[in-house]
């Protein structure tokens, strides 16, 4: 049996867990910055990392714990170094760098947007996963539709050229005065409003797998100044909903067409937007092959994604010195 301790640090999440063979979860700790940015309507990258300062050795040490495990116990350490927030990676490439120095344990750096794929093998039903495998990521910075030829072996097929799904929802929340963080606030709004209540505009460029939702963005601003100063208030519902459903209708319909197009076993849609019950129920209803969504827990930011992806990066025999740097870019393909 494998033991890999993993180190979650990019944004606003400081999170540790402890996870056997790249499937069993022996422990999975994560503390949440949310109220500590809700005042700003988004993450303050200062306050993110000091925060992962004050909070990451204990977390480390409560998912040990939790583990019922020594530090002999563990074969290697993963952790997040790119991409996410600069200040925030740094804490916890440092904390692994130092845990692998002092306990003499290989090192292994784990791309954050590789490890939500990664998730789906921690589920119940992994071992059905089969190659080739069509990746829908859809998490706060980033919107990436990729396909999964093998561990490890990727191609890019597209991907956002401006607001990615999830920051989407984080603005669009603010200007319907609803709170951070947006995407479960609008899913919330949603249930109570008619999708067809306003047609906001789908960016297709071209039938490419490219995604933008800057135009949708403005759409519904516009529409809301459109709307401002009317004595029954804004229509927070129905353009919630209304929103939500552009959003899903051009992420699901991609998805399906791609998942056609390269003959795929079957789709792992991962990442905190993937959490959107309107994007579960709808690409679970109109992708042909079968969809693998992590559990709500799995979604969000949390470490148990990265032990699980530094399980077959260690069994692929990646091995990273304390040389290793944080890239706040670092991209998948």
């Amino acid at each position: 049996m494998i033991r890999i301790l993993g180190i979650e640090t990019s944004c606003d999440e400081t999170a540790a867990a402890v996870v056997a063979d790249g499937r069993q979860i022996l422990s999975s700790i994560v503390a949440s910055q949310v109220d500590l940015h809700a005042r700003y309507g988004g993450v303050f990258p200062e306050v993110a990392s000091r925060a992962h300062v004050e909070t990451i050795y204990p977390i480390i040490r409560d998912a040990m714990e939790a583990a019922f495990l020594g530090w002999d116990d563990l074969d290697a350490v993963a952790v997040t170094r790119g991409p996410g927030l600069v200040g925030s990676l740094l804490v916890g490439v440092n904390a692994a760098k130092g845990l692998a120095l002092g306990r003499q344990l290989p090192l292994i750096g784990i791309n954050h947007l590789e490890a939500h794929l990664y998730s789906a093998w921690l589920m119940e039903d992994a071992e059905a996963l089969t190659f080739p495998l069509l990746g829908l990521i859809v998490s706060g910075g980033h919107t990436e539709l990729v396909l999964m030829t093998d561990h490890g072996a990727y191609q890019r097929l597209g991907g956002t050229i401006d607001d990615a799904a999830g920051e989407a929802f984080d603005k669009v929340a603010r200007l319907l005065g609803l709170s951070y963080p947006g995407g479960p606030a609008i899913d919330q709004a949603a249930r109570n409003g008619d999708a067809a209540a306003f047609r906001f505009p789908r960016a297709w460029l071209d039938d490419s797998y490219d995604f933008s939702f800057s135009g949708l963005k403005t759409a519904v601003m516009r529409q809301v100044d459109r709307l401002a100063g009317q004595p029954t208030g804004l229509p927070v519902a129905d353009l919630a909903a209304s929103f939500q459903e552009a959003v899903v209708d051009v992420l699901v319909t991609k998805t399906a067409r791609a998942a056609e197009a390269f003959d795929v076993t079957g789709a792992i849609v991962a990442g905190g937007v993937s959490a959107n019950r309107a994007l579960r129920a709808s690409i679970r209803d109109k992708v042909s092959r079968p969809v693998y969504i992590p559990p709500l827990e799995l979604c969000t930011d949390n470490a148990a994604m990265i032990a699980a992806c530094g399980f077959w990066r260690f069994q692929a025999g990646q091995r990273d010195g304390l040389e290793m740097d944080v890239d706040p870019s670092l991209p998948l393909v």
